[in-house]
């Protein structure tokens, strides 16, 4: 298993984020939920590895600020 990577780690993060904001507009709350879910699991299938989503489950859960 190669380590979770933690620190900044997208080229174009701004460009990601717009996409990502633009992808939610319209969307009532419950819609945005599911594509923030399904979101999570085709990344989480690109990813593959158990233990790393293991691993990133936890980094998640970690306070931040």
């Amino acid at each position: 298993m190669t380590e979770l990577v933690l620190t900044p780690n997208i080229g174009t993060a701004d460009d990601f984020y717009a996409d990502l904001l633009e992808a939610h507009e319209g969307l009532s709350k419950a819609e945005s939920d599911a594509l923030n879910a399904r979101l999570i699991l085709v990344l989480a299938n690109q990813l593959g590895d158990p233990q790393m989503l293991r691993a990133a489950i936890a980094a998640a859960k970690l306070p931040r600020g």
